[in-house]
């Protein structure tokens, strides 16, 4: 089981834990980062679109692991624009529910595939 330890940092920033404890003998899931591409493997022009498909691969990969939103431990977010937040977190909230990560989000200069918007990275732990 996993739980949230919270100090009052992300209270006054957004929709997330300061930090998440795990029980021992927890098994882990790490995320390698993860794009908004289509199935052929194609990348929308729009950030909405890329956000939504990375936020869907993640989710498919916690089922996978037989896992759900709720084993989420961290989430580690890269954006280029600093303009798509408020979309983001939507997003973000939308695919989340009332699960509350510990989370890290950043503004990059450049992301590995050209247009790319958004990597997001995972780890788990159930």
């Amino acid at each position: 089981m996993n739980t949230a330890i919270n100090v009052g940092v992300a209270a006054k920033l957004g929709q997330y834990s300061d930090a998440i404890a795990t029980s021992a003998g927890a098994r882990w899931l790490y995320t390698s980062g993860t794009p908004g591409l289509n199935e052929d493997g194609s990348l929308p022009e729009d950030f909405e679109t890329q956000a939504s498909l990375a936020w869907k691969s993640i989710i498919a990969m916690l089922h996978a692991a037989d896992m759900d939103v709720e084993n989420i431990v961290k989430i580690n977010q890269s954006m280029l624009r600093r303009e798509d937040l408020d979309s983001y977190r939507k997003i973000r909230n939308a695919y989340l529910g009332e699960a509350r990560p510990a989370s890290m989000l950043s503004f990059i200069s450049e992301l590995v595939m050209p247009g790319m918007l958004i990597e997001l990275e995972i780890v788990a732990a159930k």
